[in-house]
């Protein structure tokens, strides 16, 4: 099976992300998917040769996850994005949610927010632990790595340079206000078991 990029073009036009940002941006995700299929066809034939106790098998194999979820978390990031969706509904199941587990909505972005704002690159995700029944905010340094186990994504901020540097250049903290205003809560919410 070969996966296929989804189409973002909707997005293009949303405030906050100028059209050259999200077009190097949906290239980029591009990238990750045609690279994840390029691993999953190598891997194979690696394994058909009987090569699969090689160097090569084993560093292909690493390197899979990366671009697996830098694949998947760019469909999560894109697909939370939709335009000014007037704010998160107060009667949501989301947000009732967050009310439990962070005592409001309010300290819930404030946490985040910080967790955007920390020094790094990578990505912050607002998880849903369903054994657990707990949310939780978590930074992603690399795509493939600091996942929480069990976990399933509910919100997902890409904190990489790529993402804001062409339009907010090192002002991360507007970039992350206008992915803010740009939230689609309803798929977010969608995402919530």
């Amino acid at each position: 099976m070969t996966y296929t990029a989804n189409d973002y073009q909707h997005l293009v036009g949303i405030p906050g992300f100028s059209p050259d940002l999200l077009a190097g941006h949906f290239k980029l995700y591009q990238g990750y998917v045609t690279n994840t299929n390029k691993l999953a066809d190598n891997l194979s034939g690696l394994v058909e040769a009987g090569k699969e106790n090689s160097p090569e098998y084993a560093e292909l194999k690493r390197r899979f996850g990366f671009e697996f979820n830098g694949m998947r978390l760019h469909e999560y990031y894109f697909g939370n994005l939709g335009g000014n969706q007037g704010g998160m509904e107060q009667a949501s199941g989301l947000s009732r949610a967050l009310t439990g587990q962070f005592g409001s909505t309010e300290q819930w972005e404030k946490d985040f927010k910080a967790t955007g704002k920390m020094r790094g690159i990578g990505w912050v995700i607002l998880y849903q632990d369903r054994a657990g029944n707990r949310l939780f905010n978590q930074w992603i340094n690399e795509h493939e790595t600091g996942h929480l186990a069990g976990c399933s994504p509910l919100l997902v901020m890409d904190v990489f340079e790529h993402a804001f540097l062409p339009d907010y250049g090192l002002d991360r903290a507007s970039y992350i206000e206008a992915f803010f205003a740009a939230i689609d809560w309803q798929a977010v919410g969608k995402r919530l078991l």
